[in-house]
C-alpha cells in the first residue's frame, strides 16, 4: 500500500517538479475568448503571460469531477491511499468536484484537504505532504498535519496594478482608474481562505516597507523555508528582497517561485510577495 499525493494546477508546480516529487496534478481550465486550455498541459506559464500582456483577459474554471475520478479509481484499484491538497474552497469549486468524485466512487481511503490557500502558499502544504510521506507518516497523520499547518501559512503580496482586480469584479473600475493614476500598489493576503486587501501604498518602495512591517507582526518560523513569489517579471520581487536586506532582514538564499494562470488571471504581471510559516507565540 502506497500513499499518493494529488493537487491541482493552482499550486503552480512545473511538469518537472510534478514528476520529480512523484505527485499527480489535475489541471484547471483557462479560457481566452473561444480558446480553452488545460493549465500546464497545453498552456505554459510563459504563453499565458504573453497573451495577458497583449491585453487579452482570461477566465478560469474548476476541473470536473471526472478529472478526479480517474485518479481516484487508479488509487482504489491499487489499494493505495490518496491525499488531495486542493485550492481554497472559497476561491473555487475544485474541492466540491473532488468530493463528488469521492462520493461517486465510495472509496474511503481518499483524503481531501481544502488548503485554504492557492499558488505558492498552497504548494507549501503539498511540499509538507511529500516530506511527511517520505518520513513514513500514514495518510491520517499527514492529513491532520496539513490541516494544522494551513492556518499558520502567511502569504503577503503586492500588485503592480489594480487593473485585474477590477476586471475580476473585486473593485470598481473608477477605483482602479484612480489608483493607477496615483501609482497605488494594493497589498493582498489570504484570510479564512479568501483573498483580502491588507493595505495600499503609493509606489513599490512604500509597498516593500509595509510588507516588511507585516512580516514583523507575523514573524516567520525559522524551522520552515521562506519563499518569494512573482508573476512573470521578477524585477519587483528582486526589489523587495533587496529592500529586506537593506532593513537587515537576512533570509538566506532567496527561493523564488512563479505564480501561474489560476491566480495570475486575477493579479496580473509584476506582482511580488512572500510566503512562510509564522512562528507560534
Amino acid at each position: 500500500m502506497a500513499i499518493r499525493i494529488l493537487t491541482d494546477s493552482a499550486a503552480d508546480f512545473t511538469p518537472a517538479e510534478i514528476e520529480r516529487n512523484h505527485i499527480q496534478c489535475v489541471p484547471m481550465t483557462v479560457t481566452f475568448g473561444a480558446d480553452s486550455y488545460q493549465d500546464g498541459v497545453d498552456l505554459t506559464r510563459e504563453a499565458f503571460y504573453e497573451r495577458l500582456q497583449k491585453g487579452e483577459y482570461p477566465s478560469t474554471s474548476q476541473p470536473a469531477p471526472a478529472a478526479f475520478l480517474e485518479h481516484f479509481q487508479e488509487a482504489r484499484d491499487a489499494g493505495d491511499d490518496l491525499i488531495a491538497v486542493l485550492i481554497s474552497g472559497e476561491l473555487s469549486g475544485t474541492v466540491q468536484s473532488a468530493q463528488l468524485a469521492k462520493d461517486l466512487l465510495g472509496y474511503d481511503r481518499i483524503f481531501i484537504v481544502d488548503s485554504r490557500h492557492a499558488t505558492v502558499s498552497m504548494r507549501f502544504l503539498v511540499n509538507e505532504a511529500i516530506k511527511l510521506r517520505a518520513e513514513g507518516k500514514n495518510a491520517h497523520e499527514i492529513t491532520e498535519a496539513l490541516e494544522g499547518l494551513s492556518g499558520r501559512i502567511v502569504l503577503l503580496a503586492g500588485l503592480d496594478t489594480l487593473e485585474y482586480l477590477a476586471k475580476g469584479g473585486r473593485i470598481s473600475r473608477n477605483q482602479a482608474n484612480l489608483g493607477n493614476l496615483v501609482n497605488l500598489k494594493p497589498l493582498i493576503t489570504f484570510e479564512d481562505g479568501s483573498v483580502k486587501l491588507c493595505g495600499k501604498q503609493i509606489g513599490f518602495r512604500r509597498a516593500y516597507r509595509q510588507v516588511a512591517k507585516l512580516m514583523e507582526e507575523q514573524e516567520p518560523d525559522p524551522d520552515y523555508p521562506v519563499y518569494f513569489l512573482y508573476t512573470y517579471d521578477k524585477s519587483n520581487c528582486f526589489g523587495f528582497i533587496a529592500s529586506l536586506k537593506r532593513q537587515g532582514v537576512e533570509l538566506g538564499r532567496p527561493k523564488l517561485r512563479g505564480v501561474g494562470p489560476t491566480i495570475g488571471t486575477h493579479i496580473g504581471i509584476g506582482a511580488f510577495g512572500v510566503v512562510y510559516v509564522k512562528k507560534v507565540r
